[in-house]
């Protein structure tokens, strides 16, 4: 199978601890903090309490702005426990997971201009570069460096829209050369193929009946590519094949193991979750929205324009929606879960009645 890794489960540690003993022994400027917290920096290294409210935070936390006389700085969720604040429920400051992940994710962010090595983004987390490697690619679907190859190629691309050089252009978005520039620029990873109708690339697949539909999911070496529903067994393949046209196509009867698991993603006890090795080829925004759909727990929804201020980003909201309708794998990155403003279930890839039947599923589990 040419290193398919087609019927292969991947399990993975749902949290990761981790203490860094040089970022608790010094002070905190709380005056450098007050600035990092107004510039809502995702990627400073404290926690923020609000006396009036009694709640703690991140600094990328969504939540309103405080007046500075009523927020008290710590170093750690312990100490601001210690204090008697409790975490707060929107940005979930005690989740240990997603620390390390903020850290390595503003970190790429800022220096997307060059190479950043697995070394140094463990010392970063305060985790081993194996660690980081494998905690990222499970949130994001992808490894730092595609994550980073994508933010290179929005830069690239933003800068060929101001008009400027293309050679100017290549260089400032951080690319080495013009010939690494054409390898990332389509969506920052090895994604020429997938631009290309899938060419090149070899993609296993199955189809099962579900209580929601035909599933089809596809798969790559480097993960799950590709799940929809449908009405038919045909029209689930057929969706495959429009989506990669030009890619070779193999059925592969072991992947209804992952049929199963993405069926457990929504109708399993709350807390059971099987985590299948994903690959996800977007932008950095896409990738950033697709991670964030798969942090909304199950039984509950957001509107798009929620999603789109616990990601920081409050006036994106279009964006954020254009997104969620860019995404290839149902379920497991659950776009389902996002909803109109008033509660509607406004448009959906796969079919409303379908985006209905997986909520209930999901509430009465």
């Amino acid at each position: 199978m040419g290193g398919v890794v087609c019927a292969k489960m991947v399990s993975m540690s749902s949290k990761a601890q981790f203490v860094r003993s040089d970022r608790v022994t010094h002070a905190l400027d709380a005056d450098a903090a007050w600035q990092q917290l107004v510039r809502r920096d995702a990627a400073a290294e404290f926690f923020y309490g609000v006396t009036t409210t009694g709640v703690f935070c991140r600094p990328g936390c969504s939540s309103r702005l405080p007046l500075r006389r009523n927020v008290r700085f710590f170093r750690t969720v312990a100490e601001a426990q210690a204090a008697e604040f409790r975490a707060c429920r929107r940005c979930k400051p005690d989740a240990a997971w997603g620390r390390p992940l903020d850290l390595v994710r503003g970190y790429l962010e800022a220096h997307a201009d060059r190479r950043v090595s697995l070394d140094e983004l463990g010392r970063v987390a305060g985790l081993s570069p194996f660690t980081v490697q494998r905690l990222f690619k499970q949130a994001m679907g992808v490894s730092p460096l595609q994550y980073q190859r994508a933010l290179r190629a929005g830069g690239l691309r933003r800068a060929l829209k101001q008009g400027g050089r293309v050679t100017d252009a290549i260089y400032a978005a951080g690319f080495g050369s013009s010939s690494r520039a054409h390898e990332g620029a389509a969506l920052g990873m090895p994604l020429a193929r997938f631009a290309a109708g899938g060419r090149g690339e070899r993609i296993c697949f199955t189809t099962a009946r579900t209580p929601f539909g035909w599933m089809v999911v596809g798969a790559t070496a480097r993960g799950l590519c590709w799940l929809a529903l449908a009405a038919t067994k045909q029209e689930a393949e057929a969706s495959l094949r429009e989506e990669f046209p030009a890619a070779e196509m193999k059925r592969d009867v072991g992947l209804g193991k992952w049929v199963e698991a993405a069926v457990r993603a929504v109708t399993a006890a709350r807390g059971a979750k099987d985590e299948l090795p994903l690959d996800l080829r977007g932008t950095a925004f896409q990738l950033r929205v697709w991670q964030a759909l798969r942090a909304i727990p199950r039984g509950e929804t957001r509107s798009y324009s929620e999603l789109a201020r616990e990601m920081g980003m409050p006036k994106s909201t279009r964006a954020v929606a254009r997104a969620c309708a860019m995404n290839r794998v149902a379920v497991v990155v659950p776009c389902h879960r996002v909803v109109g403003a008033g509660g509607s279930l406004t448009g959906y890839r796969w079919g409303v009645e379908r985006k209905r039947k997986l909520l209930e599923a999901e509430g009465s589990s």
